[in-house]
């Protein structure tokens, strides 16, 4: 790359935010030039973050399913890989996902740099200090990290976060996992899976709060059920990491030893050391930056996406939002930053949970009048044929306009079936009504069958 050149845009990271804002911005004719400070393309996403602890988990329940196949027990089968043998399937996706991504810049002549870009002002960044390039727009999309407070020893070879608990080479008896957002329960679920004790502890009085009621009340009972010890209202005072193990100190007065400790406690935007400062832009006390609906910051031709923007922090949602900052900067239709703003949530536990849509407990604030149907996976054909009987799928909807409202799924295949409910939910002209499932036929047997159940039984509410 020459010294002191000039692009239409510069693209800060290369994960599914930037990814998503170079490649709208490129196939529109821009000159975009993408700076990656990692020495490979994809980000967190593919290297240490949803990529590698999805295979990983995947790895861990087709394990799990084998290992209680009365078949497979009858025939002796009694396997105990390591942690390291589990995620060892994961290298080669991420090295897919790699030469995907090098070869979709490629194809859109997008130019990739590898080193530290960092504002000089508005319209100038600088690389390793060295290049400058010149630029009318500007796109942040540097991810986040885990949040590290004072006083842990995350250097301590028993104490991890969420990106170092991936090289655990070894099956430990015991885990705390401090902090139940989606990170913690997730890691809890998979580790349950191999048979590892849990201590799950939790800030506040229920997991993942954010959810429909019913659905945050199903996972922490199936959790409980396979073993998972969850801890609410618990705020830790203090990490004590021993020779033999780490205690949690609570402000309780409670303290859990275990073999080890998984710090889950949230995350922190990458603006550390971006040169903010040069164009005015602050970020607030965990790294992140404000943006507005089309993710435009306080300086108008910077934009900002994906996890440095904080709250969904979903690779699904990264995207998205570099979709519509792209199109913000092409001056084209703002429609893709309202898309953005309608995403489907997918958390991957045991059983998986996915939504979209209002809650119950929203829709009621809001007296909005709405009626439930409910499709509970015992009742199908393909759950009992696939032994996934765990999980419902919940449909909520306007009882006079039969308007879908909501939709909230728990168990196998969650964040796959949501996506059936989201396409109807934003159809146009009262397409997108609950009628829509009771007048379509859908293949038997299948889990989206579950569809038709739910409107039936909801539909049998109103009369």
């Amino acid at each position: 790359m020459s010294k002191d050149r000039n692009v239409d845009v510069v693209v800060i990271g290369s994960g599914p935010g930037g990814e998503g804002a170079a490649m709208q911005l490129a196939k529109a004719g821009k000159r975009v030039l993408l700076v990656e400070r990692y020495d490979r393309i994809g980000g967190g996403c593919t290297h240490w973050g949803t990529i590698p602890s999805k295979a990983l988990r995947y790895s861990i329940n087709r394990l799990t399913e084998a290992l209680n196949n009365p078949l497979f027990q009858e025939c002796g089968v009694n396997v105990k890989p390591s942690v390291a043998e589990l995620t060892r399937a994961a290298k080669e996706v991420i090295s897919s996902q790699e030469t995907m991504r090098r070869n979709f810049y490629t194809r859109n002549d997008v130019e990739v740099a590898f080193g530290h870009a960092r504002f000089e002002d508005a319209n100038t960044i600088s690389i390793n200090e060295e290049d400058r390039i010149t630029t009318e727009n500007v796109v942040i999309a540097v991810g986040s990290r885990p949040y590290h407070p004072e006083g842990v020893d995350f250097s301590h070879p028993r104490i991890f976060d969420s990106d170092t608990i991936l090289k655990l080479d070894h099956k430990p008896h015991s885990i705390t996992v401090l902090g139940a957002g989606v990170i913690g329960c997730e890691y809890a679920s998979m580790f349950r899976n191999l048979s590892i004790k849990i201590n799950l502890v939790n800030s506040r009085s229920e997991l993942l709060d954010f959810l429909d009621d019913e659905i945050s009340d199903a996972l922490s009972y199936h959790m409980r059920e396979h073993g998972v010890v969850i801890r609410h209202n618990e705020s830790f005072e203090k990490i004590e990491a021993l020779d033999d193990g780490v205690i949690a100190h609570m402000k309780s007065g409670k303290h859990f030893k275990t073999d080890i400790l998984l710090w889950a406690t949230g995350r922190t935007g990458n603006t550390q050391d971006l040169g903010l400062e040069k164009i005015g832009l602050v970020a607030d006390s965990r790294g992140y930056l404000e943006v507005d609906d089309c993710f435009q910051t306080a300086c108008e031709n910077v934009f900002a996406v994906g996890d440095v923007v904080g709250f969904p922090s979903l690779a699904s949602a990264a995207y998205t939002q570099g979709r519509a900052a792209g199109m913000r900067i092409l001056g084209t239709d703002e429609a893709q930053c309202k898309l953005a703003s309608e995403i489907p949530s997918g958390i991957y536990t045991s059983p998986e949970i996915s939504c979209i849509g209002k809650t119950e407990k929203e829709l009621t604030e809001e007296k909005v009048p709405y009626e439930i149907g409910v499709a509970n996976f015992k009742s199908l054909a393909r759950a009992q044929i696939l032994n996934q009987r765990v999980g419902m799928l919940k449909l909520l909807f306007n009882r006079d306009t039969l308007e879908i409202l909501g939709i909230h799924c728990f168990g196998a295949s969650a964040s796959e079936i949501i996506h059936i409910g989201q396409a109807i939910m934003n159809q146009k002209d009262g397409a997108n009504t609950i009628k829509y499932f009771t007048e379509t036929t859908f293949n038997y047997p299948t889990m989206a069958e579950a569809y038709r159940v739910a409107a039936l039984n909801g539909l049998n509410r109103l009369f």
